[in-house]
């Protein structure tokens, strides 16, 4: 018989306050990397080359896969990868400077410099291109960034592909001479020439055999959302910058998890995450971004019901209830069991 201990430390070790976050994941799935170049792709926009100083080949990625970078200064934060999936001696990712910044795209601008080390992460895909006999894609200003190389792969297919770039000015429009945009129908729309675009006319009713992929503010992929709600399902496909608004939890207040590989129970009350309870008690579990968005911290769930708080998994797959991501997702019982 299985005999499971049992915690009830809170948010800070203690009591339940909430205690800084330390990324957390296997050593051997970090690479250590260089900034092999760095270009001005648009106005606050930068590119960066990524490669490995001993001239190794980088890992084999596919279309929508994004890394994790960490920077000297300890920041770590998630680019999508945009370069030419062939090429595995450079990774290329984009960095806008945003304004507020959270520390990650300053430190690019501002600081980091060709030769400067970098550790990234193994490519990780939650917006994989899936096969289809027709594609449309909408990118919104940086959201371009994961679209590139799937059109570049649309192409190779030789599937046909629609894509609406929109961007506040053609000046902060990254990418605009990039061959990757050669292969398909492209409409620029710029909002200070441009009037502003119509998606549900311009894409029309989809069939269940076409793939809607769309990056971009969340503003756009909410409208995106809501025009989805007429099409096939699974048609619609997004990648999320920031995370999803969510209302208050309709959860338990208060629920265990059974980590079942690590004999072990935490409490998770009101105001804490499960992924803090299980690092508290001392399970080192992969993560990141603490939003639900990157995906780092992806569990399997044995047994309950999660309440799906993330901006990643798709309506079928939160019907699955296959998987959670524990930075954010709470439960709507008063048990879950996770594989971990």
């Amino acid at each position: 018989m299985l005999s499971i201990r049992s915690t009830t430390i809170g948010c800070d070790g203690r009591s339940g306050a909430t205690v800084p976050h330390t990324a957390v994941d296997s050593p051997e799935q970090r690479l250590a990397l260089r900034v092999r170049a760095m270009r001005q792709e648009a106005k606050d926009v930068l590119s960066l080359e990524l490669d490995d100083p001993t001239g190794a080949e980088l890992p084999d990625w596919e279309p929508g896969a994004h890394i994790d970078l960490r920077f000297a200064n300890g920041v770590e934060r998630q680019y999508s990868l945009c370069s030419d999936p062939g090429d595995r001696t450079a990774w290329r990712i984009a960095v806008l400077a945003e304004s507020p910044s959270r520390g990650g795209s300053r430190y690019v601008h501002q600081t980091l410099r060709v030769g400067d080390p970098v550790t990234a992460s193994a490519p990780i895909n939650h917006f994989a291109l899936a096969p289809a006999d027709d594609y449309v894609f909408v990118a919104g200003g940086i959201g371009i960034t994961p679209i590139l190389p799937m059109l570049q792969e649309a192409t190779r297919r030789g599937v046909p592909w629609r894509l609406a770039y929109l961007g506040s000015a053609g000046e902060r429009m990254a990418f605009l001479s990039s061959t990757q945009l050669a292969g398909g129908e492209l409409l620029l729309v710029r909002g200070d020439v441009d009037d502003r675009l119509d998606l549900a006319a311009w894409i029309g009713a989809p069939s269940a055999e076409t793939g809607v992929y769309a990056c971009g503010p969340e503003r756009m992929l909410d409208a995106l959302e809501e025009l989805s709600a007429g099409w096939p399902r699974g048609v619609l496909h997004v990648e999320r910058f920031q995370a999803k608004t969510f209302g208050e939890s309709q959860g338990a207040e208060s629920f265990e998890v059974v980590a079942s590989r690590s004999d072990l129970v935490v409490t998770v009350d009101r105001g804490c995450s499960i992924l803090e309870m299980l690092e508290n008690a001392g399970i080192g579990v992969p993560s990141s971004c603490l939003e639900g968005v990157c995906g780092t911290c992806e569990t399997a769930v044995v047994d309950g019901a999660p309440e799906h708080r993330d901006s990643i998994l798709t309506p079928d797959e939160r019907e699955s209830n296959e998987t959670m991501m524990i930075c954010v997702s709470r439960s709507l019982g008063d048990r879950l069991v996770l594989d971990i």
